[in-house]
């Protein structure tokens, strides 16, 4: 199948740039990004032996994922889109990675969640490494506040998550983003997307989203 077939051929070329950095092939976890995807079309890549799959949205996920994890229970599911408070509850129950953590009051309500339920997925602070207006993530200059304000309030955080602006090149602020997690002592990087995969194995990711490279364009 042509899902398959991507598949192999992502985990490949992020094997080989990973070791082209100077690290393991297995050092870069794929996340196969699966918003808009129906289920019939990611069972393929399930039985492929992927297990770690990207949502945008909560309501989404949880209508689509409960009963394929029925079948394969140890998928991880990561929350890669923005995230309002009102569904941090939501999210915290069905995710067990969160990677657009980038305000405080999404902090407060995670945190709330998390004492309720006992449950305490990852976290990711996402930067906005471009200081683009449109786009969600906490300003460089505010990472310290922040990263401080989620600790203090309990929030696992492991690493910080970014997407470099549109139709540039990429490596620069994936070097940036590298550079802050070394400053702020975090050991994980989501980077990276269909077309950039390759090049942020290379500079260190720990986490690849991938959607278009392994379904095709959104339908």
């Amino acid at each position: 199948m042509p899902e398959t077939e991507a598949l192999h051929t992502v985990r490949a070329q992020i094997a080989h740039a990973a070791e082209l950095g100077g690290r393991p092939a297995d050092a870069a976890t794929l996340i196969a990004v699966s918003k808009t995807v129906p289920a019939e079309r990611i069972l393929p890549l399930l039985e492929a032996g992927q297990r770690d799959y990207g949502e945008n949205r909560v309501q989404e996920a949880q209508a689509k994922w409960p009963e394929l994890r029925a079948r394969f229970p140890d998928v991880r599911l990561h929350l890669v889109g923005q995230l309002q408070s009102n569904k941090a509850a939501d999210a915290v129950a069905l995710f067990d990675t969160i990677h657009s953590v980038d305000r405080s009051s999404l902090v407060a309500a995670l945190a709330r969640a998390m004492e309720t339920q006992g449950k305490r997925p990852d976290c990711f602070v996402q930067i906005n490494i471009g200081d683009e207006e449109q786009k969600g993530g906490v300003a460089i200059a505010e990472l310290p506040a922040v990263l401080d304000e989620a600790r203090a309030a309990g929030l696992p955080i492991v690493g910080l998550m970014a997407v470099p602006p549109a139709d540039t090149e990429p490596a620069p602020y994936f070097a940036l983003l590298a550079k802050l997690a070394r400053e702020h002592g975090l050991s994980q990087l989501s980077m990276g997307m269909s077309g950039d995969y390759e090049t942020a194995a290379l500079i260190g990711a720990t986490h690849i989203r991938v959607g278009t490279a392994l379904f095709g364009a959104r339908r």
